[in-house]
């Protein structure tokens, strides 16, 4: 049985057996959504308010230091179950799902959310769980558990961004070298910087430099501010970078009206926006989502720069 398969099955045998992921999966067939129609594309805004505990999630040292990781095993509920991957993984279902498939990749050791060392482990993980899109939250990108790495996935063709790179119509430079597509995209409120092809050790080498290029800009943080979206198919990776500059948007910190919680992460700007406030939900304009990708991306000069350096 493949991984995808031994996958599906831990998500039936959670829903059978362990209330809380029963209770969360019935919940997702009352999940609202409505979509934003931009020019060429959707953004598809969902209503899931089990997933304030990860919007809201306190991620600073002193709350993180504050409370047990809840991603290590023995602090993990006994009802959750595990399946092993490349020996020193554990793939778990996630109990507050977006995806109607939704699985945390958990590293068995309590080491930080930083992707250059394990950039390589996400693409075996695509690459085994073929019917799934995996993805990366930064630690200061969306990621409730910054001190302890982890990975997410979710069931393919969920994400509305899975259909808009099929059409191509975002695409403003795109390159081919030795079998690697180069791929930047624009006018699509989030830049993203694409890289698709069967050589594993030229998309690692090509993400790295990617990645030096951003460490460049921003120093100060503990790793280049990314999401990462990645899939595999008939043996072919895809891989997305959402350059980011700002952890959450001055709305987040808002009170009364002007307060929207919404946290950016990997999901959102996949083209789904989650939020965990009805009244969020109700009162979010295309004009907020275009004003908070703004406040949350990098600039699409400096990802320009940084694309090219990839390209030439």
């Amino acid at each position: 049985m493949n991984l995808s398969a031994q996958a599906r099955q831990l998500i039936a045998e959670q829903q059978k057996n362990w209330e809380l992921a029963r209770q969360n999966y019935a919940g997702l067939k009352s999940v609202q959504t409505r979509k934003l129609a931009f020019d060429g594309f959707d953004i598809t805004v969902q209503f899931n308010p089990e997933r304030i505990r990860s919007s809201a999630a306190k991620v600073d040292a002193g709350s993180i230091e504050a409370r047990p990781c809840f991603l290590c095993p023995h602090h993990r509920p006994a009802a959750q179950k595990s399946i092993p991957v490349l020996g020193k993984y554990d793939l778990l279902v996630n109990p507050y799902p977006i995806f109607p498939e939704h699985l945390t990749i958990v590293h068995i050791d309590h080491i930080g959310q930083l992707i250059a060392a394990h950039f390589w482990d996400m693409l075996d993980l695509a690459r085994m769980l073929e019917e799934f899109t995996v993805f990366y939250n930064g630690p200061k990108c969306g990621a409730s558990a910054p001190d302890h790495l982890h990975f997410q996935a979710g069931n393919k063709g969920f994400l509305p961004m899975e259909w808009d790179f099929k059409k191509g119509s975002f695409f403003q430079d795109a390159r081919t070298k030795n079998g690697m597509d180069m791929i930047r995209w624009t006018a699509y409120l989030r830049p993203v910087f694409t890289l698709s092809g069967k050589n594993k050790e030229q998309l690692v080498e090509a993400f790295m430099r990617f990645y030096h290029e951003m460490e460049a800009l921003q120093s100060h943080e503990p790793e280049p501010m990314l999401n990462i979206i990645a899939w595999c198919r008939a043996g072919r990776w895809t891989i997305h970078m959402f350059p980011r500059k700002l952890h959450r948007p001055w709305q987040y910190f808002e009170t009364g009206e002007k307060q929207i919680v919404f946290s950016p992460a990997s999901v959102d700007m996949g083209g789904v926006i989650i939020l965990p406030r009805e009244e969020d939900y109700r009162s979010i304009t295309m004009a907020d989502v275009q004003d908070i990708y703004g406040q949350v991306c990098l600039d699409e000069q400096h990802v320009r720069h940084c694309a090219l350096v990839v390209m030439d």
